[in-house]
């Protein structure tokens, strides 16, 4: 996982544990002071809102404890590696596509962040500055020119 990720999971575990875990428990207080619980919609939201806080919690928490952050800034930006940020030549559009290799958690195109596991993120991987590389994709064969490579 890439330290930007890493961040922004424990950022999301903080604000559940902090803010939204609290506010559920209140509203549960306050859905409960309304009387019968057989028919009361807002503790039957209440509830099934902390029962989705408590297992994203316990989630992001086996995510963190698990995760290995990979360090960029000791190596050389002369091979795609994971949570390299790449800028290929698609030589059929005649376009320059730039994509950061990440996890399969982080993966967001809008972004620019594709998976180590996708079609492209595993051609990219191992390939170096000026190499050209093939992809198969749903809607077929690619070629992509490699004319950048950063870590950052």
């Amino acid at each position: 996982m890439t330290k930007e990720s890493y961040e922004a999971l424990q950022e999301d575990l903080k604000r559940l544990i902090k803010e939204e875990r609290p506010k559920v428990i209140q509203d549960i207080a306050e859905a409960r002071a309304h009387g019968d619980l057989s028919e009361n919609a807002e503790y039957d939201a209440a509830k099934n809102r902390q029962g989705f806080i408590e297992g994203r919690i316990l989630e992001l928490g086996d995510k963190l404890a698990r995760a290995y952050v990979v360090d960029l800034s000791n190596l050389k930006p002369d091979k795609v590696v994971f949570g390299a940020t790449v800028t290929v030549y698609d030589t059929a559009t005649e376009e320059e596509l730039t994509y950061k290799i990440v996890g399969e958690d982080e993966a967001d195109i809008k972004q620019g962040k594709i998976s180590c596991t996708s079609p492209v993120g595993k051609a990219l991987i191992g390939h170096k500055l000026d190499d050209s590389v093939r992809v198969s994709v749903p809607a077929g064969v690619k070629e992509y020119e490699i004319i950048e490579i950063r870590y950052e």
